[in-house]
């Protein structure tokens, strides 16, 4: 089994990079920024953690930068599943706790307003199937799971609240979404593990929210990390 984790942010990735010591392969991708870890696993599993890399001096963060790795990583790894591993925001009326790790149950997009119950409209919000493996996962181990809603900007706008409270999103993200529209075009199944950085309801501003979280959410992201690649190759 080809296992392929996509993660925007190297930060979000080191911790899980390392407790599993998987190699980077230089040059991978080239041209384009993204950067790609693999280690050959027991019974002749693969795993893969591709990062969307930096442009500018900062990580890639976003939907743009998250279809291109996506599309790239699937054309060149062939991969059997990818997994969008990464932080969200969260409502702390839905009990999200700042560290709190989540199985994605669903995925849309909240800022793409084209209204309309037709073709347009549908294509907009998104609404991609998951992983049939997704609930079944969070079962084996223990995991809450949670509605993903995805946006390109950190902040978020009235418009893009009502939306989200209208299709009862419950992670709000910058890249889910727009990596399981790839997914859906590949027929690849896509599982999403979030951790909560911020709380959307919690009146801290978001960056700093963000930016003071960032290094607990990746680490417990790490470790339900290892504990779904030991729980795919049957450890």
């Amino acid at each position: 089994m080809k296992i392929c984790y996509i993660v925007a942010m190297e930060a979000e990735a080191a911790p899980f990079v390392e407790r599993f010591q998987v190699e980077k392969v230089e040059g991978a991708f080239h041209p384009l920024p993204c950067l790609l870890y693999r280690k050959d696993l027991d019974g002749g599993d693969t795993l893969y953690v591709v990062v969307n890399g930096t442009q500018h001096g900062s990580s890639l963060i976003g939907c743009e930068a998250a279809s291109v790795t996506a599309v790239k990583a699937i054309e060149t790894l062939h991969p059997d599943l990818v997994i969008n591993s990464g932080t969200c925001g969260a409502f702390r009326k839905n009990g999200a706790e700042i560290g709190k790790v989540y199985i994605g149950n669903s995925v849309m997009f909240h800022d793409r307003r084209v209204m309309g119950d037709d073709e347009w409209g549908t294509q907009a919000l998104g609404n991609y199937a998951l992983s049939p493996r997704s609930e079944e996962i969070a079962r084996a181990l223990s995991l809450p799971m949670g509605k993903v809603t995805t946006g390109s900007s950190l902040d978020i706008q009235p418009c893009d609240l009502h939306i989200i409270e209208e299709n009862h999103g419950e992670l709000k993200d910058m890249e889910a979404a727009a990596i399981a529209f790839v997914c859906s075009l590949f027929d690849i199944p896509c599982l999403l593990v979030k951790s909560v950085t911020d709380l959307i309801d919690g009146g801290a501003d978001t960056l700093e929210e963000f930016r003071r979280n960032l290094r607990t959410a990746s680490e417990n992201l790490s470790k339900v990390n290892i504990r779904i690649v030991d729980y795919l190759t049957g450890k």
